[in-house]
């Protein structure tokens, strides 16, 4: 017989603790399951290490650049990889066990640990238990995506999850895959001091972006020392005594190249595959994604999908909001959808790239009349103080109705500064409310109403 719950929560990503605290507060006995680490990706081996280990990249890549500002640091600067790790495990641990303890700690919550498993409609197995919930919530997140590569069983590599494990200095890293997971460590390791070769199958990195933000962030990469191969259309790899060769059906440059490492960053897929969702009703596409309306319900009546597994958005934010989106609509009378949110994201290579809404290019293939404005970093005051001019500023705005339709912000804290143009982008104004504002000197943002008044028409 079942053990019968209020809800089940599947998973301990971003959106699922946060879902289990509102749940337990509505007075709903709620059971959560985790197959292996509390915090998911973010926690583990996306957001937070990485970060941590961006953060000590860049302090080793500002302390050679001391002279620069007129200081002088004696001896070389060299990361020792192992307190480098060291660093990046502790903060980790600490967030991995504070999400545990959270949900251990809660009123009407019981955790489970180990591989959970549809069996029916709302009934899951987990270590020979059977729970049924009558609501059931999935957040089992994903994982990275293994190319069917040429001679890639013949030799190890690295994903963003083994990669973590590192706490040495890898002599030449070879980077599959020019996106955000690959630049991030190609940048990362560079900075370390590795020698970083990034192969990219395209014709250019970040391809969702538009042309003049790769051509600047590749500007960037190839300044610090990164190699960059485009048009890769064919990659094989094969080990070569204590090296990897790997083959590039390129149209520029030699074809064959080596290194001591690879790491492979071409995409991600979700962990449905071993869920039994046909037992459950639940439908997927042929990727595994699981299938959603716009308030998150699956095919199976009361069952609900969140964060990386749904393919409605790829960040810790956008499974965040899927918690908001779902207890709004249970709990709030508030309809809340997917469809409501806009695409915001920031890439996370020095300087990071911030990006909300539509590119130029989605809206020029819209066929709407818009006006543009660029200003490049190198006019912006704080970056001159800060040395760090690298990048510009673009926004996009409707010509008819001033509503700002996207920008691209490529510089230092573009990051944050996003977050002026999104705000006004979610309150439907128009792009005038930022024109006359006054904004705080010196600050990256005070340039935002000074580019806004040099708008011209979108070619």
């Amino acid at each position: 017989m079942a053990r019968h719950y209020d809800a089940i929560v599947i998973g301990t990503g971003q959106s699922g603790p946060a879902l289990a605290g509102r749940l337990t507060d509505e007075g709903l006995e709620t059971a959560v399951i985790e197959r292996k680490r509390f915090g998911g990706t973010c926690v583990n081996n996306g957001c937070i290490p990485t970060k941590t280990l961006i953060a000590s990249a860049r302090t080793a890549h500002v302390a050679r650049r001391a002279a620069d500002y007129g200081v002088v640091i004696e001896g070389a600067i060299r990361a020792d990889m192992r307190r480098v790790k060291a660093r990046k495990d502790a903060i980790v641990r600490e967030s991995r066990e504070g999400v545990e303890s959270s949900l251990r700690g809660m009123d009407r919550c019981t955790v489970y640990t180990g591989h959970a498993r549809f069996v029916g409609p709302r009934v899951v197995e987990v270590n020979g238990e059977r729970l049924e919930g009558e609501r059931v919530f999935i957040n089992v997140g994903g994982r990275a995506s293994v190319p069917d590569m040429p001679g890639l069983s013949e030799v190890s590599y690295y994903t963003n999850s083994n990669i973590m494990d590192v706490d040495f200095l890898p002599e030449h890293l070879l980077v599959v895959g020019g996106s955000y997971v690959g630049l991030e460590f190609a940048q990362m390791y560079r900075r370390f001091g590795s020698e970083v070769t990034v192969v990219q199958r395209g014709p250019r990195l970040v391809p969702r972006e538009d042309d003049d933000v790769s051509d600047a962030i590749k500007q960037i990469l190839e300044g610090e020392g990164i190699g960059v191969r485009l048009n890769a259309e064919c990659i094989g790899v094969s080990r070569q005594g204590a090296r990897i060769g790997m083959h590039l059906d390129c149209k520029d440059g030699d074809p064959d190249i080596t290194g001591s490492h690879v790491l492979l960053a071409v995409g991600r897929v979700p962990n449905t595959q071993d869920l039994g969702l046909e037992a459950a009703g639940i439908e997927a596409d042929a990727n595994g994604y699981i299938q959603v309306d716009d308030q998150l319900r699956t095919s199976a009546g009361n069952v609900w999908a969140l964060g990386d597994c749904n393919g409605r958005g790829a960040f810790t934010h956008t499974s965040y909001n899927d918690y908001e989106i779902v207890a709004a609509n249970l709990f709030d009378d508030d309809p809340r959808r997917v469809t409501d949110r806009i695409t915001a994201y920031a890439l996370y290579v020095d300087p990071p790239l911030g990006r909300c809404g539509m590119t130029a290019r989605e809206v020029r293939a819209s066929g709407r009349r818009a006006l543009v404005a660029t200003w490049p970093m190198e006019s912006v005051g704080r970056a001159s103080e800060r040395g760090e001019t690298q990048g510009f500023m673009k926004i996009v705005v409707d010509a008819e109705n001033e509503r700002i339709l996207g920008a691209s912000l490529l510089g230092i804290e573009a990051d944050e500064v996003i977050h002026v143009i999104l705000d006004v982008m979610y309150a439907g104004a128009s792009y005038r409310t930022i024109q006359r504002a006054m904004h705080i000197h010196p600050t990256v943002a005070e340039l935002l109403p000074t580019m806004l008044g040099d708008l011209e028409p979108l070619g």
